[in-house]
């Protein structure tokens, strides 16, 4: 079920705010979309129907955290989130993807969502089932078996002929059942090996289709169709009870979960709660002037092959048919070469948010290396203690490293804050290199250090164009 928590603007700001700086118009926008869902999912229908999700637009250079944003809201909302791009999408008629898809993906990432979370659910059942399979196995029952395996690794508990009449004793049989599972949970048999029965992941023929727009998925479903035609074999692997316990386990959950059900509610979740990030939508923007033609008219085929998708349309899928009035549309793009109105004017009214981002400057880019959960300062010193080493960083080093950064992206090509993954690499190449092999456990990163690792570089515009 879509949970009916939800968080506040200033809640979801605030949550934003641990893994990125800055932008906080874009933020704000997208912080009060995901509360306009909760708002709309307790306005009482018929009303609720016609209340539509107002799309956004953000407008800004690679790197300053368009695709972050809208991931971490996705992440916060627990919502199914797929992020395509706009120029791998063809019109219909022509080889390649058509816009259905994106939907299609969508559904599918819904069902996996949804399915791990009833896994999630019934995993102490399914626990408590491949327990019970390892005891038959450990120690069989019935008049059928020759003989089971005692505490010390022997058969000692011999049963009898199966022609001759058998004393049946319940208690001394649950009495053994019973010492033997809680070996089993002390994990004193975990030495030993074991036959165990297990379903094949795939037993149906492969079916390859080299198909065009709007039939990529038909592969899909005629692996689906073979499936259920041709029922799953069953192999007999040798292996370790600990490995044979979780491979157990995972069948159990495979037959608990109900799919049905799984599929019901994924739909719905897409339908109420979906999130498409559209990137890259400048891409596919007619660049103004000259007519239709060429490139053109395809960049216009696929903005119209949207547009449907954006109003509300019915998709079908594997799964079922699929309403994209109520997903949210997030769509982005640099618009160096054009702008959103050079988008078709049906499009644009329906992405009536637009935010525009800023480029990033040294301010933030200290501010990246150091404030966020999963700042890169962080993520370099947490990877030198498996080394053994202390990495610290002088608060000089750190400014040197953001002036660096900002002076190769205005000098060359701007990428925003992914310029500082690269300056990072090239300061600590020779750290990286070394560190399994140094005597000291502690290394200090200075101004001077920096400088000395990517002067060179800085200097000669034409290398740094290649390298940093």
């Amino acid at each position: 079920m879509i949970s009916d928590q939800s968080f506040t603007p200033k809640e979801t700001l605030a949550e934003l705010d641990k893994y990125i700086v800055g932008q906080a118009a874009a933020k704000r926008s997208v912080a009060i979309a995901l509360r306009n869902r909760w708002r709309r999912r307790h306005v009482p229908p018929p009303l609720r129907e016609e209340i539509a999700p107002k799309n956004i637009i953000m407008i800004g250079p690679t790197g300053v955290g368009k695709t972050e944003i809208a991931r971490r809201l996705a992440t916060l909302a627990q919502s199914p989130f797929i992020k395509v791009e706009a120029s791998k999408y063809t019109e219909v008629g022509y080889v390649g993807r058509d816009v259905e898809s994106m939907v299609r993906d969508l559904v599918d990432l819904a069902v996996n969502m949804v399915k791990e979370e009833e896994k999630d659910r019934i995993e102490g059942i399914a626990e408590a089932n491949a327990e019970d399979r390892m005891l038959d196995l450990l120690l069989p029952p019935g008049p059928g078996s020759l003989a089971a395996m005692g505490p010390d690794g022997g058969h000692s508990f011999t049963i009898q002929n199966p022609d001759l009449p058998i004393k049946k004793d319940p208690a001394g049989e649950n009495s053994t059942r019973e010492k033997f599972r809680k070996m089993l949970r002390d994990g004193k048999l975990d030495d030993r090996e074991i036959e165990v029965s297990l379903s094949e992941s795939k037993s149906m023929p492969m079916v390859e289709i080299m198909t065009t727009s709007g039939m990529e998925d038909m592969q899909s479903n005629l692996q689906d169709a073979f499936s259920k035609i041709f029922p799953r074999k069953k192999k007999k692997c040798k292996m370790k009870v600990p490995e044979a316990m979780e491979a157990t386990k995972k069948e159990e959950m495979e037959k608990l979960v109900d799919m049905d059900k799984v599929i019901k509610e994924a739909l719905r979740r897409t339908e109420e709660a979906g999130i498409i990030f559209l990137d890259e939508i400048d891409k596919i923007a007619s660049r103004g002037g000259g007519g239709s033609h060429g490139p053109e008219v395809s960049r216009e085929g696929v903005q119209r092959d949207l547009l449907p998708i954006v109003e509300g349309a019915t998709v079908t899928t594997k799964h079922g048919m699929v309403k994209t009035d109520h997903i949210l549309f997030i769509a982005s793009g640099a618009f160096h070469m054009s702008k959103p109105s050079d988008l078709i004017p049906e499009l644009q009214g329906r992405f009536p948010i637009r935010v525009e981002l800023h480029s990033l400057g040294k301010e933030e880019f200290i501010r990246i290396l150091t404030e966020p959960e999963n700042a890169l300062i962080k993520q370099y010193v947490a990877l030198m203690q498996t080394e053994g080493v202390e990495l610290i960083f002088e608060d000089d080093a750190i400014e040197e490293i953001a002036a660096i950064a900002v002076e190769v992206n205005e000098t060359t090509e701007e990428i925003g804050a992914r310029r500082l993954h690269t300056v990072m690499e090239r300061v600590l190449d020779s750290l990286s290199f070394d560190a399994s092999e140094l005597t000291v456990t502690r290394f200090v990163v200075t101004a001077e250090y920096v400088r000395k690792q990517l002067s060179e570089i800085v200097k000669d515009q034409d290398l740094s164009r290649y390298i940093l």
